[in-house]
């Protein structure tokens, strides 16, 4: 009988996500990071405590770091002399398998890239940038 470490079991890591972008599973992505948000606040009127909240506007931001390869697979698939900043609004398919096989999916909507550039130094044995992206919103735990 195994002995199970904790109530989780094994946990998801970097080996269990698989981004898609563009219709093609990434190989050459080696970071992404999302979040989104919404600023709140108490609104008060008569009296010492809150009488409701009100709510401002949503904002959702989204980083992804690629591979030199990847970006250059990527610019090849564009007209010439377009940018990855001329690339149409696209989706990105983010998976999570578990141990027992199921996926975990989210979904960063409308993306478009908001600059290109390189940094390489010396000694460096790999080419990685990190593009920001500009994004509509995310579609958490979608089926």
């Amino acid at each position: 009988m195994s002995t199970i470490v904790n109530k989780f079991g094994v946990m998801q890591g970097w080996n269990a996500v698989t981004a898609n972008l563009l219709g093609r599973d990434l190989e050459g992505v080696t970071e992404l990071a999302y979040s989104d948000s919404q600023k709140k606040e108490n609104v008060y009127g008569a009296g010492a405590f809150p009488i409701g909240r009100g709510r401002g506007n949503y904002e959702a931001k989204a980083t992804i770091t690629l591979l030199k390869e990847e970006v250059d697979a990527l610019k090849l698939a564009l007209p010439a002399g377009k940018t990855i900043q001329d690339i149409a609004p696209f989706d990105i398919v983010v998976e999570y398998e578990t141990e027992n096989g199921s996926i975990k999916k989210d979904r960063i909507r409308n993306a478009e890239f908001m600059g290109d550039g390189v940094e390489v130094k010396q000694n460096d044995m790999s080419i990685a940038t990190k593009y920001e992206l500009l994004i509509s919103h995310i579609e958490w735990n979608v089926i």
